[in-house]
Parts: structure tokens; sequence; C-alpha cells
């Protein structure tokens, strides 16, 4: 996979991008990346990427010129066009379902703003436009590579290991079991006597179980998607306390949070 940012900020991407699985899976060749500084498409001596909005009001604005010429020269090179994502507060929720779509892509283009945002002009260059919740972020930096991480984890290969991306939050519509390691017991507080036992159907039984009183306290918006049986919205149920039902939308909110 191909992954390329345009930001004026290009800089903010290699010191995490070169670090731990994600530098070990660039290492590999499972993904390259590129960070291309917007200023590069700018035609004046101050490489102004920003103006005051139309209409008034506080804060800049991005020039819609540099962006377009960037996304359009950028896209006509290599061997395929890229699928371009732009981030927005007001852009569909990224989720693991989007992470999985955009992992099947052979080249990804994010598009980064900045200041108050960007001329709404350059929307119409998208092909996704996504948020991370309903907060408002300095840059499209952050979510970036937010996205990027999700995206590479999913990448054949990327984790080592194949059965780790299936094994986690949201993997199957719930949240991970919890997970312990040595010593045993730490001041008093054991670790569950199953994870112990060697008895693989045992522990695959409890991680289940667990993965489902989890959800149940604190995502249970998740609950109505895991295809649970009756027995185990019983167990849900007993999760979330007296007097609260797992199968009502209205318990818990979901977790987001983006450009």
């Amino acid at each position: 996979m191909i992954i390329e940012t345009l930001s004026v900020f290009p800089h903010v991407f290699s010191p995490y991008l070169g670090a731990s699985i994600m530098g070990r899976a660039q290492a590999r060749g499972i993904f390259s990346f590129a960070a291309h500084d917007l200023r590069d498409w700018t035609h004046d001596r101050h490489r102004t990427v920003d103006d005051a909005p139309f209409g008034g009001g506080q804060g800049m604005l991005m020039k819609p010129a540099p962006v377009f010429e960037a996304v359009r020269d950028l896209s006509a090179r290599g061997g395929c066009a890229p699928r371009v994502v732009f981030f927005s507060p007001c852009g569909s929720r990224f989720d693991e379902g989007v992470a999985a779509r955009l992992s099947r892509e052979r080249r990804l283009l994010f598009v980064c703003g900045r200041y108050e945002g960007m001329d709404e002009r350059v929307y119409g260059l998208a092909d996704d436009v996504l948020s991370l919740g309903d907060y408002v972020l300095t840059g499209g930096e952050l979510p970036a590579l937010v996205v990027i991480d999700a995206v590479v984890r999913l990448l054949p290969g990327a984790l080592g290991d194949e059965m780790s991306a299936r094994d986690e939050s949201f993997s199957d519509g719930l949240l991970e079991y919890a997970q312990y390691t040595r010593p045993a017991d730490y001041d008093g507080l054991r670790v569950p006597e199953v994870l112990l036992s060697g008895d693989h159907g045992a522990v695959s039984a409890w991680r289940r179980k667990s993965a489902i009183e989890r959800t149940a306290r604190w995502r249970p918006d998740l609950l109505a998607g895991a295809g649970l049986v009756e027995d185990e919205w019983e167990l849900a149920r007993r999760a979330m306390g007296k007097g609260r039902d797992p199968r009502d939308p209205g318990n818990g909110d979901s977790a987001t949070g983006g450009e």
C-alpha cells in the first residue's frame, strides 16, 4: 500500500510512522509513506496557503488553489490514482469498518486542513470526508495519523501475528476481553484461575464472557450488533447492573472523537 499526506506541517508524521509497528511495517515493505508540503503548490514569495473568509469572521481559511493543484498533481503521479481522504467535523465517523475498507485500497492520500478550516470547494476532491468524533482539533495531522495507524494494523503481516487484529476490540462487535500478565498474584490481586489452567476451550469461553461483560459495562451501544444469543444477553444484563436493559439502544454513549 502507498500512503501519502498533504499538509503544511509534513514533518510531524515521520517520527510516529517510523517507530514500533509502523516502522517495522515500512521496513518490510508492507506500506510506503510520503509526506507532501502543501506550500510546494503555492506561487507567491511567501508561499501563502490561507486567506480571510468572505463575509468576515474569525481566523483564516485555507485557499482552494494550492489544494486543488496539489491533489490533481499527486493523483496524476504513480501507477494508480489515490483514494483521497479529507477530515472535517461534519464528515462520516471513522470506525473499524472504515479502517477495513481503506485497508483494501492500493493508495491513500490524506489531506490535512489547518486554521479555521478549508474553502468548501476543495471537498469536491474528496472520496471520503471523515471525522474522529464531535470535537475540533487544530489540524488534520492527528486524525490522519490515527487513521493511518488503524489501517496499517489491518494490512497482512503488519502485526506479525495474523490473529492479533482479529482478537482486538470491535473485530467481532465487542470490546476485547480482559488480559493479564505476570505475576499471577500482585498485591493480593489474582489473575483468573482459568487463564492458568492450560484448558484452551475454557480459556476461549472465559474470553467471550469477559468481552461481553466489558462491552456491557463500557459500551452497551455495541451489543445490538454483536450477535449475542439469549444466555449472552442475560450475562450482559447482569454486567450492566440492576434495572438496566442491554437491549435498550439508549444505554451508553458511543465513544467519539476528530477534526
